[in-house]
């Protein structure tokens, strides 16, 4: 690849030797430029194509005349190139390029575009303008303008002050000053002045110090013609010794105008923004479609970061920090002096996207071919571009592979400062791409996943500051369709496919990135029907980019820079790490198409190697609000959140590890030096687009409500694990009858384990009425029977939460954890307890349909039964207990006992055990081992065997090569000690070595009844409980609910 300087300084359109050219009007003209021709366009033109190629070069004059070219399609071949404007001087004209048609199809570029072919150059670069900002003063609906103007003592002195005010505007028109305490003749230049003043407007006037020594009769009476009640009575001042000194009277007026318009108060000025251009004004609540458009006007009056827009909004639009989160709306310029457009016809035709859509979806596009010489895309605006076929996007970098430095590209190429709206294909596509810069880009209104990442293999692109709102479904992907489109488009699918929206389609989001090597810094997403930023993973590159990396590279890679984005508006949530895309086509055992979402596990390493070490994805200053599901909802091994905002969430954040426990064992997540607030001073609006409005917890009065009125609302959803939380705030939880809420939760209908190793620290509690809540049966938490609901614990460190310091939040009805000291706390729903607590992974096979029952020895009536994580119809079972270390207990079956039991040691760390008895029919012959399984290489070592004994004591005696078991017949209790023998990681589910593993092979007798030895074990083998653990201390002073009602 040859590199390409720009050339410096000299504006394109003068440059030496171009031929003016004036094709005229004529939709059949097909014009070639090429064989050395270069020629300037200087006047409106419409021809039917324009190819340029062979050193062919096309320029746009930049001058005083609107230019108006239709065509086709342009398409940029070899060595032919397209400048408008440059760099170092951009285009300063209205420069309109429409594309009209849908026949005669390139077999590459397609119909209605602008193609960039192998060797091409295209250089467009408007003015430079602002491309979005935020609003720095809360706008709201319907309000009136109000401009105020102080009169003091330093705008005049003595005597009697006028303004004449314009009413329409509130400008002031004139100012003046009359000395009517010194001099009659400042009297008589009063009345004068005062019968010139034209009717209709404002007159203001006070009187500064002293004004009536002087105030002749003729004055007065003009004055009290105008309606002045008091001139005739003005005397001289009131002189009070009494009065301190540093008193400066002062008098204000506002002037309230009834003129169509409003003012924005900005955050930054306004740069190149001009009457008669379009904004966009983000929603700040919960539904996107509160984004407001305006038209500016003309404003003198307004300071350097005011604009004035024609009309009133309809909604409220924040435009300040609220409850400590930065809640601005965003505000987006849409307007720019090059414009390329799609012609559009009235309505839908010709393809399946009439299925969902009443309006033309089929506008123009800009489309890049790999080896281009050199794209550089600057201050245009794109309208009715893009469409519902795959490929046609409004700007598309096409299997370009490196477009930097390291592509020999440099300058690098780049798209920056575009409005790109009302679009009918996403935003920014980048397709085999690496290394592009999109910066200052607004993409509103638009078809599908916005700013879109294709096939898994792009990396190291670079979005920065740019903006995405009104995110609507398509129809290209499963994962661009909203639940109709999933149902009704079966293309790609195998007969008999039934569709399953919310797990199969259902994604559409503001940010789509398939590789984690990208960079988003300074982004907003604003508003999606489903998600502001979603990080997905191809285990496999997809499409044309095949056998790009190696399978499960992306699962690695570690995460770009992520930095000072926010999410807010959107429906499922403002940010999701998860889940992967099907990789392979349909067929009779996965039905589902091509490309619908699936699993996924993430776990960065450092060069994308899981042997190498850890690389953790960084997640600075994001803030989440308004979304209506989540926050933010983030799986997979060391994933770092810090200084992050979240309020007004229907959950605030989930961190969700691995699964089961990850193949990728040893990793964490964390958040720390983070703010949550569960229902803000942003109460929004009622209005017939909010779905749910409802009295608020910290305020009974009416706001809009994320999920339902009685939906849980939290902060922290702790769901799997382990996962740590530092230094963090909790703000305006507040539970009303019927609807609980909490700072921290646990995720509902969970079937999932639940880690002993989360835990929390140095956390902060404002105006709280729950800290925690483990959940109950009722709306939304169902029966609390699934596994996962009933084994939930956490690790408050340092008693910030529970105000003993080192002591675990458990279930209060989980005798597993419990002891004779726990503290409960029925509003919680939980008990405060004490212990070293670990897991066991009991898996099952022949048969894997049974539910099993756990008791420990020292709560024997206190059972609890599990149904398993993995459902009924899998080859085998997994149940996943948290227990207390150093414990007996037995287990129990309701059908007859699987052939095959499996107990991994998860959390053990060297030398804990636990004793396990397992019931088992009479007549059962039993093979038992212990190994060791990496599941990193899933290799799996067997490190010993267990001898029957006929001493139960001998269990105890067990070590890593020989254990015991003992089979107690008469009760139908097999004996044995799990113990682990190597040291673990301090994240780490299992060992340095492995997991460690007792397998139990049994020879059930046929027709053997359920497996249930509760009344045959106790109260043989009932314990008396112990405390092996001392309770701590209560932190002194330290009260739960504290005196005052609203703070906890």
């Amino acid at each position: 690849m040859s590199v390409y300087f720009l050339s410096p300084a000299v504006c394109p359109d003068k440059e030496p030797g171009l031929q003016p050219w004036m094709p005229g009007h004529s939709e059949d003209h097909r014009v070639t430029i090429g064989y050395g021709r270069k020629v300037l366009l200087t006047t409106s033109a419409t021809v039917h194509s324009i190819e340029i190629l062979n050193g062919g070069k096309l320029v746009i004059a930049d001058n005083n005349r609107p230019i108006m070219l239709r065509t086709k399609h342009i398409l940029i071949g070899n060595k032919g190139e397209l400048h408008i404007g440059s760099p170092d001087c951009p285009y300063k004209g209205n420069l309109t390029i429409s594309l009209f048609g849908s026949d005669q199809e390139h077999s590459y570029f397609g119909r209605k575009y602008i193609g960039v072919g192998t060797g091409g150059t295209l250089e467009i670069h408007g003015e430079k303008k602002l491309s979005w900002t935020f609003l720095n003063k809360t706008l709201h609906p319907g309000e009136s303008n109000q401009n105020n103007y102080l009169f003091q003592r330093s705008w005049g002195n003595r005597g009697i002050i006028i303004h004449v005010i314009d009413p329409n505007t509130g400008e002031v028109l004139q100012d003046d000053r009359f000395d009517t305490y010194r001099s009659k003749d400042e009297s008589h230049r009063l009345a004068k002045y005062m019968d010139g003043v034209e009717a209709g407007l404002i007159l203001a006037m006070v009187v500064n110090d002293e004004g009536s020594n002087n105030l002749e009769d003729s004055a007065k009476k003009s004055l009290s013609r105008l309606g002045s009640q008091y001139i005739s009575s003005l005397g001289f001042r009131y002189n009070s010794h009494h009065l301190p000194s540093a008193v400066r009277p002062q008098a204000s007026i506002s002037i309230d105008m009834l003129s169509n318009s409003s003012i924005l108060e900005l955050a930054d000025q306004p740069e190149g923004w001009g009457s008669r251009d379009r904004v966009v004004v983000a929603s700040t609540d919960y539904s996107m479609h509160q984004a407001e458009e305006f038209t500016l006007l003309s404003c003198p009056t307004c300071t350097s970061n005011q604009v004035k827009v024609q009309g009133k909004p309809q909604f409220i639009h924040m435009g300040e920090e609220v409850d400590g989160v930065d809640m601005r709306a965003e505000v987006g310029l849409l307007s720019r002096n090059i414009l390329l457009r799609g012609e559009m016809e009235p309505g839908c035709y010709g393809n399946e996207a009439c299925n969902f859509f009443n309006f033309d979806t089929f506008g123009g596009h800009l489309k890049v071919e790999r080896g281009f010489r050199a794209v550089h895309i600057s201050g245009v605006e794109l309208q009715h571009m893009g469409q519902q076929t795959m490929g046609h996007y409004p700007v598309h970098f096409h299997m370009n592979g490196d477009v930097d430095e390291r592509g020999g590209y440099n300058p690098p190429t780049s798209v920056s400062d575009l409005s790109i709206h009302h679009s009918f294909s996403r935003c920014v596509t980048i397709h085999g791409s690496n290394g592009l810069l999109v910066k200052d880009v607004v993409g509103y209104d638009t078809l599908g996943h916005c700013f879109f990442t294709e096939d898994g293999p792009e990396e190291r692109n670079t979005f920065d500051h740019c903006l995405g709102l009104m995110v609507r479904a398509g129809t290209l992907l499963p994962s661009d369709r909203d639940s109709k489109m999933c149902r009704d488009i079966t293309e790609g699918a195998y007969p008999g496919y039934v569709a399953n929206p919310r797990q199969d389609c259902s994604a559409t989001s503001t940010f789509w990135i398939a590789n984690p090597n990208n960079n988003l810094i300074n982004c907003a997403a604003a508003g999606s029907e489903e998600t502001g930023f979603w990080f997905i993973f191809h285990h496999v590159p997809t499409g044309p980019s095949e056998g790009l990396y190696s399978p499960g590279r992306t699962e690695h890679t570690p995460m770009g820079q992520f930095t000072n984005n926010r999410a807010h508006s959107n429906y499922r949530a403002g940010m999701i790490l998860d889940h992967g895309v099907k990789t392979t086509k349909a067929n009779d055992k996965d039905k589902r198409p091509f490309l619908s979402l699936v699993g996924a596990r993430y776990g960065p390493h450092q060069d994308a190697d899981p042997f190498k070490p850890r690389v953790p994805a960084l997640i600075h200053h994001f803030v989440a609000y308004k979304n209506q599901d989540h926050g933010a909802w983030l799986r997979g091994g060391d994933v770092w959140l810090d200084d992050c905002q979240f309020a007004d969430n229907g959950i605030g954040l989930t961190l969700a590890s691995g699964g089961t426990f990850p193949d990728d064992d040893g990793s964490r997540q964390q958040v720390k030096n983070s703010l949550f607030v569960g229902e803000s001073d942003n109460r929004g609006m009622r209005f017939p687009d909010n779905r749910i409005w409802g009295p608020g917890g910290s305020d009974p009065t009416g706001r809009t409500l994320p999920r339902g009125i009685d939906f849980p609302i939290r902060g922290m959803q702790i769901y799997d694990g382990p996962i740590n939380m530092q230094n963090c705030t909790f703000r305006k939880y507040t539970a009303l009858d019927g609807r609980h809420t909490s700072a921290f939760g646990f995720r509902l209908n969970n079937s999932w384990q639940s880690c002993p190793n989360n835990n929390v620290t140095d956390i902060t509690f404002d105006h709280i009425t729950s800290r925690v809540f483990f959940g109950e049966p009722g709306p939304w938490f169902n029966k609390m029977q699934m596994d996962g609901d009933k084994t939930t614990i956490f690790h408050d460190i340092d008693g910030s939460v529970s105000e003993y310091p080192g002591s675990f939040l458990v279930k209060e009805d989980n005798w597993l954890l419990r002891h004779p000291d726990c503290i409960d706390v029925p509003d919680w729903k939980a008990a405060i307890c004490s212990g070293r607590y670990a897991q066991i992974y009991v898996q099952t096979r022949n048969p894997a349909n049974l539910n099993m029952h756990i008791v420990r020895d020292e709560y024997p009536n206190r059972p609890l039964t599990l149904e398993g994580a993995l459902g009924k119809r899998k080859h085998y079972q997994q149940f996943q207990p948290v227990i207390t270390l150093a414990k007996g207990y037995t287990i129990h079956w309701d059908q007859a006992a699987p052939a095959e039991v499996t107990i991994w040691l998860i959390n053990f760390n060297k030398n804990d055990w636990i004793n396990v008895g397992l019931c088992y029919p009479q007549g059962t012959a039993f093979t038992i081992i212990s190994d060791i399984h990496n599941r990193l290489t899933k290799q799996t070592r067997k490190t010993g065997v267990f001898m029957r004994t006929t001493q139960k004591e001998k269990i105890n005696h067990s070590h890593l090569a020989r254990g015991y078991y003992y089979w107690e017949e008469d009760t139908g209790l097999l004996f044995l000690k799990v113990k682990a023998h190597n040291d673990r990681g301090q994240y780490a589910f299992c060992s340095v070595k492995g997991c460690e593993r007792v397998k139990i092979t049994a020879v059930i007798p046929k027709g053997s009844p359920p497996s249930n030895c509760m009344a045959q074990a106790y109260p043989r083998h009932a314990e008396l409980p112990v405390v092996d653990v001392p309770m701590p201390r209560k932190i002194p002073n330290a009260r739960l609910v504290r005196m005052g009602g609203c703070n906890d």
